[in-house]
């Protein structure tokens, strides 16, 4: 039986979460020697998804309930998405070279063969635990992860949808979706607060970045001031201006490409919610080369910086570290699976020399999404963010067939 969480107010479960916030910050910019060195070790970042972890773990706010995640992910996100694209320089991101899709394919491909892979192994080691019978086979379970880590939640509704996965099965491995795919995260985010000392060891070339985040850096140095209200009162206009455009757009067009496009379920296009990132991070691009990029001279990508951490702790608020108890052996296949596709993208980035920001962001570009990838490429510089939204739009596309394919073997494997 489930218990009611101690706290079902979503006012209150946000003022949790922006005290959390204030908390970390606090903290990760104090003068004190234990701080200082404890900030050295472990990104604030990762806190900030952290401690709401904990909130949802020890039933104090039940993160499945709360509309927190919602609202940042629908109304925070796209304005965030946009008030980061605004400043962007799209000539350096064309400079950022082949490297960046080449990681985002290697991390598709780990995911198609890490699956089969790790349902073999598991076959063997627990082969009473990898049957099932009709809609309830484990192997058709799997197949809506493969969906969801390579494009997000629409095409892991295809794979339900195509491979009639049936409900219970369905419940146990979005749990587990959920878990090893932050899990990742986590890991990529202790990485980005290390990067230097990773590209340093590897030899990578990270020129290309650098001179995208000089660029921005060297523009707020000469450009900066301190903003007025009239300049908060545009960022906020323009942010959350474009977002109520991006959802007039998507409910215009989601239910239209429904109708009148049925092939296009296969591409992710009956999804609202991709229609809302694309439109919003267009609407960045096009103001990027307007006059209104001057408002990143007042703190335009800060106040989309904010935006992302707060996305972060609502997505901290969907992790129940605790429900790995619960079923054991697929969240051992679920560990399996992320290794393999982490081992793959390591080792062909470092064959290639890329960047670890390369590796971090082209894989969650394929594990998170459009909601998570620009927070880990935020984790480098905000002036990357626009990179992950590219890349996981991409994955969007690729996600129904590749996970398809990823499904197919799954059921051959499975005989």
């Amino acid at each position: 039986m489930t218990q009611t969480p101690m706290i079902t107010n979503d006012a209150v479960v946000i003022g949790l979460l922006a005290a959390i916030l204030g908390l970390v910050f606090y903290t990760s910019h104090s003068r004190h020697p234990f701080f200082q060195k404890f900030y050295t070790y472990v990104p604030a970042l990762l806190l900030c998804y952290f401690f709401p972890s904990l909130l949802n773990t020890f039933g104090i706010v039940d993160g499945g309930t709360s509309d927190a995640y919602y609202m940042a992910s629908r109304y925070l996100l796209p304005a965030c998405l946009v008030l980061l694209t605004l400043s962007m320089d799209i000539k350096s991101i064309i400079n950022l070279g082949p490297k960046a899709l080449i990681l985002f394919f290697t991390g598709t491909v780990g995911i198609v063969i890490g699956g089969p892979i790790a349902l073999l192994i598991m076959s063997s080691v627990a082969p009473e635990a990898m049957g099932g019978q009709g809609p309830e086979e484990v192997w058709r379970g799997l197949t809506t992860i493969a969906g969801s880590w390579i494009g997000g939640g629409a095409n892991q509704a295809a794979m339900k949808e195509i491979f009639e996965v049936g409900g219970g099965i369905f419940s146990t491995m979005v749990t587990v979706d959920i878990i090893i795919a932050n899990l990742w995260m986590a890991v990529l985010l202790v990485m980005a607060a290390n990067a230097k000392k990773l590209d340093a060891k590897s030899g990578a070339d990270t020129s290309a970045i650098q001179d995208i985040i000089h660029r921005v850096e060297k523009y707020q140095a000469e450009k900066m001031r301190i903003p007025h209200l009239n300049d908060l009162v545009m960022i906020f206009a323009l942010g959350f201006g474009a977002c109520g455009l991006a959802h007039f757009l998507a409910d215009l067009i989601q239910p239209w490409m429904v109708e009148h496009a049925p092939w296009g379920r296969e591409y992710s296009l009956h999804s609202q919610f991709f229609w809302l990132v694309v439109l919003a991070t267009s609407f960045g691009i096009m103001l990027s080369f307007s006059p209104a990029r001057h408002l990143e001279q007042a703190g335009a990508s800060k106040v989309g910086s904010l935006f992302v951490y707060i996305l972060v702790t609502t997505i901290g608020l969907h992790m129940d570290v605790t429900a790995i108890t619960e079923t054991p052996v697929f969240f051992a296949l679920g560990l399996l699976w992320m290794a393999i596709h982490a081992g793959l993208m390591l080792g062909v980035a470092k064959l290639i020399r890329a960047p670890i920001f390369y590796m971090a962001v082209g894989s969650q570009a394929n594990v998170g999404g459009a909601a998570s990838a620009p927070i880990v490429a935020a984790a480098f510089h905000p002036s990357l963010a626009p990179v992950g939204v590219l890349l996981a739009v991409m994955g969007y596309g690729l996600g129904t067939y590749m996970a398809y394919l990823c499904g197919i073997i799954m059921k051959g494997i499975a005989g």
